[in-house]
């Protein structure tokens, strides 16, 4: 079991370039898959292009992009956070769990979500 404690735009883990650099590889291949970055999470009055990057280092992006980096076997990935999780970040969890084929449990502020394949046990619904 790995523990990692982050919050958005963390940059302190000693792989936070690896994490930052697979992140950006795999955001590439949800964008070939259908996904599109909802920048109407982000609440600062930046440029659309800072408003993506913005949502790249949402803590669970980066929870998530670590215990990808970090799986072994047939694990699978078990986030918690303190706060509900934005629209965006389900989003892209779901096509996370597809692309990298890895089961993922994300507990925020509400319920589990447990993605696989694409799709969340709340069914959009959160």
């Amino acid at each position: 079991m790995w523990h990692s404690r982050n919050s958005a735009g963390d940059k302190r883990n000693e792989n936070s370039d690896k994490i930052y650099k697979f992140l950006d590889e795999l955001g590439d291949k949800m964008r070939l898959a259908g996904y599109l970055p909802n920048i109407d999470f982000v609440l600062q009055d930046v440029d659309q292009e800072e408003k993506e990057e913005v949502l790249c280092s949402h803590s669970e992006k980066l929870v998530v992009a670590f215990g990808i980096l970090n799986l072994s076997g047939g694990s699978s990935i078990c986030v918690f956070k303190n706060l509900r999780v934005c629209g965006d970040c389900h989003t892209a969890i779901k096509f996370m769990s597809k692309i990298v084929r890895v089961q993922i449990t994300l507990r925020d502020s509400l319920r589990f979500h447990h993605f696989s394949d694409g799709f969340c046990s709340c069914r959009d619904f959160w």
